[in-house]
């Protein structure tokens, strides 16, 4: 990583605002041709490393890993090491396209439900008119299919949005990274389906008052077991002197 961090349970995030990360992503990678990994990283993916010591490897290595979840920024102020603002995921992806759209920057999108990326790709295409998409493939693919790959490095994109859910999606980037001579690729989850219409985001009310998170529960009662973690993540960050 090339600019200032803060660590909280050995994850070293970020500490800059979304704008400044788009521009930094622009300028010393995509501009460079130059590759990277993006991780946009809540409670749950910090978590998840502290269980698997592969994945935490990865988190390592990563070029750029954003504060994605209020509970991070809670942890960081905990720590007394505040972080300066929380990155969430949909938006920086957002922001990238919006990039793309008035600048020389391809794309390629992995992940979703055929049916479902199918949709995303026309409405991401109606909302950037301009957006050089030079490829997308859905997400039901065995991780050692080179398909997908294949057509990656055919096609070089500068930016590959992986939408395979964690801890998968930073699996496949870090397997296939040294495959390819450029490209920005970052994980982005569930982002697919919220560019398909097929899943709504919150409210804006509830992103201003940081309840995204409520907002899927409410419309998701199966996620409650998920939600756990995030006081388990509050209770580890309490406990440890990392």
């Amino acid at each position: 990583m090339t600019n200032q961090t803060i660590t909280i349970l050995d994850v070293p995030f970020v500490n800059q605002r979304k704008s400044e990360v788009v521009q930094d992503l622009y300028h010393q990678y995509i501009k460079e041709e130059k590759k990277a990994l993006v991780v946009t990283a809540n409670p749950e993916i910090v978590m998840q490393a502290r269980e698997d010591r592969e994945y935490h490897a990865i988190l390592q290595t990563a070029n750029i890993i954003v504060p994605d979840g209020i509970g991070v920024i809670i942890a960081s102020k905990m720590k007394k090491t505040p972080l300066i603002e929380r990155v969430p995921g949909f938006e920086l992806m957002e922001d990238l396209l919006a990039l793309g759209n008035k600048n020389p920057v391809s794309f390629y999108i992995v992940g979703a439900k055929p049916d479902i990326i199918e949709k995303a790709v026309l409405n991401v295409k109606k909302k950037y008119p301009n957006l050089d998409l030079v490829g997308h493939h859905h997400g039901y693919f065995e991780d050692d299919d080179e398909t997908v790959i294949e057509d990656i490095k055919r096609t070089k994109p500068d930016v590959i949005l992986v939408a395979l859910g964690f801890p998968r999606q930073e699996k496949w980037i870090a397997a296939n990274l040294p495959k390819v001579g450029k490209g920005v690729f970052m994980g982005v989850g569930g982002s697919i389906d919220v560019l398909a219409g097929h899943v709504k985001r919150a409210p804006v009310l509830f992103q201003k008052l940081y309840m995204e998170w409520f907002y899927r529960l409410l419309k998701q009662p199966s996620r409650w077991r998920r939600m756990l973690v995030l006081p388990q993540f509050i209770i580890t960050v309490m406990r440890s002197k990392e």
